[in-house]
């Protein structure tokens, strides 16, 4: 049986942080990894 395709992306895990494990807020256009507390210049 075949799902619906919006049941399915609201079933997807939310995107987690690399490196603390924070739930990530996603963008449509975003392709990170790392969250913005974890993700600084010093690296």
């Amino acid at each position: 049986m075949l799902i619906n395709v919006l049941e399915f992306f609201r079933n997807l895990p939310k995107k987690k942080c690399q490196e603390c494990g924070q739930d990530i807020n996603e963008q449509a256009d975003c392709y990170i990894n790392i969250c913005t507390e974890c993700d600084h210049p010093a690296r």
